[in-house]
């Protein structure tokens, strides 16, 4: 017995055939994990070069008031960001509010209205259905204020390729992605899968404009959407790129052109990217960033490692500890409703803050069945903090996602496991 095994059992009552069963799956992914590290090494390296090219100072952590005229931290934040992403510019907002923000922003900022856009890896994230209009009946979604929106099927949860052509119109100006499973029961799209699609469109249309959104997959593989000839992509800044620490905020990187479009939906035409404070957070968003690649690392391997574990219980999990990952997330079909309540209860209670409550199913703006989520998180929903959430409907998959440290990981699924176990909701 080594000597967390022992306080396992002691604190939390940790039944020891339990970490024995943990310890046995994390023995086998020993190469895979080797891996993790080799992308989280090449990634460091990478985000470290940008700071140094870019002249990064500690006066640069200074900031503004007012209008934020003048801010040189926000403005190299910019730099670093687009240096990072190979793009020719970014925007990096703390006032761009959660993903879907960022992720309208650059939909916005590549149609102009008449115009047709195209999903071709089917139906979106949840909340971004209410922004485009094909649920709910708010008057500012993008098809009521005047543009076109179609998506091409999934095909054996992969992307149609040879079907994209059958949905491209004349008036298509924009081809849109989600890499990340969103709440679907496929696992996130790869770099090359998104490569292939990216130049089926290109040879369409050179000429459509093309939008990822990178939510959950930055610096997850050793390249990003952004260098595969795409337009513009998108993400939060309380998820993979803000290691934990940024409070809230978002970005884009692309096209100059789509950036400052963006910039002037973002505040106003004229201002654009000119204003805008950064209540002080410049050195929060560059050190979150510093520190995401060992971050992203360890939320993978604790991601797999759940995989893994679920798998020997007979549990369906996408992606499957053996399938390529590209976004930190794992969904895990659990079939039955109290399987679910109880998963995100003991994430909780796993939880560095508000481990004493107990999460319950409610009516989450954005999203049409009520959701359970735990995230007992120093920033309030930061999906790179240790979290899981999952809507009320059937076959009741949960999305494990994020934790800043694989040992919190490793631990919130033996305290999970247990609670299982001895409430008969599994059989080890």
């Amino acid at each position: 017995m080594t000597v967390y095994d022992k306080l396992f059992e002691e604190e939390y009552n940790i039944d020891l055939k339990i970490i024995e069963f943990v310890n046995n799956n994390e023995a086998k992914l020993k190469d895979k994990f080797q891996k993790f590290s080799d992308i989280a090494q090449y990634n460091q390296v990478k985000i470290l070069k940008a700071m140094q090219k870019e002249g990064l100072k500690s006066t640069d952590f200074n900031w503004t008031t007012g209008y934020g005229y003048g801010d040189i931290g926000r403005d190299k934040v910019e730099s670093i960001y687009a240096r990072i992403f190979k793009t020719e510019d970014s925007l990096v907002r703390p006032n761009i509010v959660s993903g879907t923000h960022a992720i309208t922003l650059a939909i916005k900022s590549a149609l102009k209205p008449g115009d047709h856009f195209l999903s071709v890896t089917s139906t979106p994230y949840d909340t971004l259905q209410k922004v485009i209009g094909i649920r709910g009946d708010s008057p500012d979604s993008l098809i009521k204020i005047g543009y076109e929106y179609s998506e091409v099927p999934l095909v054996n949860n992969k992307i149609d390729i040879k079907g994209i052509k059958n949905y491209i119109k004349d008036n298509t100006t924009l081809v849109i992605m989600q890499r990340s499973t969103g709440y679907s029961n496929r696992r996130a799209f790869t770099i090359l899968e998104l490569k292939e699609a990216i130049d089926e469109v290109k040879r369409i249309n050179k000429d459509i404009k093309i939008f990822v959104d990178n939510c959950y997959g930055e610096f997850t593989e050793l390249i990003e959407p952004s260098e595969l000839g795409i337009d513009i992509m998108a993400g939060s800044l309380i998820k993979n790129p803000g290691g934990g620490i940024s409070y809230t905020g978002g970005y884009l990187a692309g096209k100059s052109e789509l950036i400052n479009r963006a910039a002037n939906i973002l505040t106003a035409p004229g201002i654009g990217k000119d204003c805008g404070l950064t209540f002080g957070m410049t050195r929060q968003i560059l050190q979150g960033l510093f520190m995401s690649p060992k971050i992203v690392e360890d939320a993978i391997r604790g991601a797999t490692l759940f995989s893994k574990c679920f798998e020997e219980l007979g549990f369906k999990t996408i992606p499957s500890s053996d399938e390529p990952r590209s976004d930190i997330v794992t969904a895990i079909e659990l079939q039955k409703p109290e399987i679910l309540e109880t998963f995100c209860k003991y994430i909780q209670f796993s939880s560095p803050v508000d481990s004493e409550f107990t999460p319950i199913p409610w009516d989450m703006p954005g999203y049409n069945d009520k959701v359970i989520m735990a995230a007992g998180d120093f920033i309030e929903g930061s999906s790179i903090e240790l979290s899981a959430d999952g809507p009320m409907r059937e076959p009741y998959y949960v999305y494990f996602q994020g934790g800043l440290s694989y040992y919190h990981i490793k631990f919130a699924l033996i305290h999970l496991l247990n609670a299982l176990d001895k409430e008969s909701l599994i059989k080890l």
